[in-house]
């Protein structure tokens, strides 16, 4: 009797077991399950985003091309018949160029294209004198371009604009901080020469002469060099 009852019990044991490693698979089939659609949901969200963002690139840069086509095309010669799809003057091939470029920029601001197209915008700009549209453009450029070659072509061309129109401290700053990047992708010796300018235009003569002295010195084969001797011969005059 003793030996059935220990049986009984053992064969209770071993069912309780059985059912409890059934519920701890089924359980954790359910998390592997979960866990797998996740993954497949992540990976398909995934793939449409980087479908979609090589979509807009693709268009991005389709319409910087024809931009660029714009600002490549033929021009008449004074006097001469029209180019075939070419413009009329100089002037009129600039300011078609501009228009196209910001319409990139303003359609894809995020893309490689759109910053290029928005730095093309805003160099137009400059171009044609419009001082103020060419600053907020440059300025654009640096919010989207990061740490790039954009970024410091930008900064150049910001701190030109800047100047032209009078804004000489924003102008300056622009400039010494950007002859403090050694090993930028800009040459220092041309920036130096570009922020003396400005001190010139400003009224400086102090800053402008310690400038090209430190361009002399730093900087002894710069093609600058010639422009530099003049400068600080003139200065040395007044």
């Amino acid at each position: 009797m003793r030996r059935a009852e220990r049986h009984h019990l053992k064969d209770n044991e071993l069912q309780r077991w059985t059912l409890e490693l059934r519920r701890a698979f089924d359980a954790q089939k359910r998390e592997v399950t979960t866990g797998l659609v996740a993954i497949l949901v992540i990976g398909v969200a995934v793939s449409a985003y980087l479908f979609w963002r090589g979509s807009v690139t693709s268009r991005a840069e389709t319409a910087l091309a024809e931009a660029l086509a714009v600002q490549e095309a033929r021009v008449s010669a004074p006097g001469g018949p029209a180019a075939p799809g070419g413009y009329p003057s100089e002037l009129a091939r600039l300011q078609a160029a501009v228009v196209r470029f910001k319409s990139v920029a303003d359609a894809y601001p995020s893309t490689d294209a759109g910053v290029f197209a928005r730095y093309q915008e805003a160099a137009g700009e400059a171009a044609l004198g419009h001082l103020p549209v060419a600053v907020k453009a440059y300025q654009d450029v640096l919010q989207h371009s990061g740490s790039g070659i954009y970024t410091q072509m930008a900064r150049l061309g910001l701190a030109d604009a800047q100047g032209r129109s009078g804004q000489f401290d924003q102008a300056i700053n622009t400039l010494r901080e950007l002859t403090q990047r050694k090993d930028g992708p800009l040459p220092v010796d041309g920036i130096l020469m570009e922020l003396a300018r400005t001190y010139r235009d400003a009224g400086k003569r102090t800053d402008e002469q310690q400038t090209l002295n430190r361009l002399v010195q730093e900087f002894p084969d710069s093609p600058f060099m010639s422009e530099a001797r003049r400068e600080l011969e003139a200065l040395n005059k007044t």
